[in-house]
This record gives C-alpha cells, structure tokens and sequence, in this order.
C-alpha cells in the first residue's frame, strides 16, 4: 500500500505531503497520527528550518473522510471521552504548525475543506494557486468543526464572518481567499511549487532562534494584553542580541553583505 504521507528534505525545508490523491487526501486515522508523529519530529529537528505542507495530486485535504466515518459509525467500542481524546491527539498537528519554533508554510494547491482548512490556516504562512478553494464543511455534514479552525478564522477574519462561513459552509475561491487576507500569496497553478519552495527556502536560511522569540511573541499576543507582550518582547530581544546570528548579521551590514544564518 503506498505511504500515506510523504516527507522529504532539502535545504533546510521538510515538505510533508498528504499524500491519498484519490480521495483529495482526505484524512484517516493512520494519516492523522503520522501526521502528528511526523510534525513532533520537525518541531524538534534542528536540521529543519522550515515546514511546507501540502497535498499530493489536485486537492489539499478534503478534510475527514466521511466514507470511512460513515462505515465505521457505530463499530467501535469506545466511550464518546475515549474518541474525544483520539481527536484531541489528531488535532496536536494544528497545534505543532501553529507552535512550532520555526516557520511553517501551507502550499494550498486545491481543496482545503474541514479540516483541510483548518490544517492550512494553522500554518504561520498560506502560498495558494489559482485552483485553491475553502471551505469550513462541517455544517453539510452534521458538525461542529475540529483542527482548530474556529481559532484560527476568528482570529483571521473576526467573529461575524466566522460565524457565517461555518454555518453556510460557503465555498471561496481562490479570489475571496485573497480578498479575505487568508491567503500570504497567491500565484498561478503552475508556479506553486517553485514560488512556495523559493519562500521556504529564504525561511529556512533565516535566523532560526529569531524565528522562535518572534513566534512566541505572536502567541503571547493572541492571549494576553499588551503589557504580556512586552514583557515577551523584552526577554526574546536581550536572547536574540546575545546569539551569533545577531552578530553576524551586524558584521554583515557594516560590510554591506547578506548575513550567513547559522541558527546559534
């Protein structure tokens, strides 16, 4: 049977592809937990500078598979708690993109429906082609919504539209993305994946543990007041002045060259 998800390296990038093209890869609960497993591992990669995650074929992530769901429904033996926390493990991946200490890239090359969607607006950045479409979905099927994204498009569009988009389960093209800001860029179809890898590989050169205070800083500030914020950007600065990186790169401006990042 072939790999459900696909991981490679290059240049400091770990692209992950979900990788069930027949399906728009929608997701199972093998590729979930991969899935997972795999983002623990970069997380914590000091090889890896940048994550890219995309879908293999025409789509995405068409989201849960509800072919499956639909023939597994009343199977299995677990308490509506026990399921709930095999959700809460598969959703860890919204989580780690969103967390990580290091940049994180949708390529959205199709569909992203459900939770689809909410794995590519976890991601810090969203690179989308001309065929990209999403969707929130859970309405047309009966439910309430999971990876994260009811967190992440209130936080990305307000709570009215929000509250429209999952109850309508509208469709947006690759236009509205843009009109919306949900999308960081927009290419065509054909240069997707030069145009993300190009970006991915700028991140993944950059000055990786600034990187790391620059989201913490992001994540203090979708929690706290303004005053937390500070506080985190007083302690993530006097960290960063003190690395080599720092210090290369006001080397390099005095000499009027482009810094050499080494992540220390």
């Amino acid at each position: 049977m072939d790999q459900e998800l696909l991981t490679r390296h290059a240049d400091g990038v770990a692209v992950v592809t979900l990788n069930r093209p027949e399906r728009l890869n929608a997701l199972t609960p093998s590729l979930m937990t991969t899935l997972a497993e795999t983002l623990t591992r970069l997380a914590a990669d000091p090889e890896v500078g940048c994550v890219v995650v995309t879908g293999a074929g025409r789509g995405f992530c068409a989201g849960g598979d509800v072919q499956l769901q639909a023939q597994a429904a009343g199977k299995s033996d677990a308490s509506p708690e026990g399921r709930a926390d095999q959700l809460r493990f598969f959703m860890e991946s919204a989580r780690l993109l969103h967390e990580m200490p290091k940049p994180t890239v949708a390529m959205v090359n199709g569909v992203a429906a459900g939770a689809g969607m909410g794995i590519a607006l976890a991601c810090d950045l969203r690179v989308i082609g001309d065929a990209a479409r999403m969707t929130t979905a859970f309405a047309k099927v009966g439910l309430s919504g999971d990876f994260g994204g009811t967190y992440f498009l209130t936080r990305l569009l307000g709570p009215a539209l929000t509250r429209e988009l999952y109850f309508t389960s509208e469709v947006l093209d690759a236009d509205r993305i843009e009109r919306l800001g949900l999308a960081s860029r927009r290419v065509a179809d054909a240069a997707l994946e030069a145009e993300t890898m190009a970006l991915a590989r700028r991140l993944a050169a950059g000055p990786r543990l600034a990187y790391r205070y620059m989201k913490r800083n992001m994540k203090v500030a979708e929690e706290g007041d303004l005053s937390d914020v500070l506080d985190s950007e007083a302690a993530g600065m006097q960290r960063c002045r003190m690395t080599e990186d720092h210090a290369e790169a006001a080397r390099a401006f005095v000499e009027k060259r482009t810094p050499v990042f080494r992540g220390r």
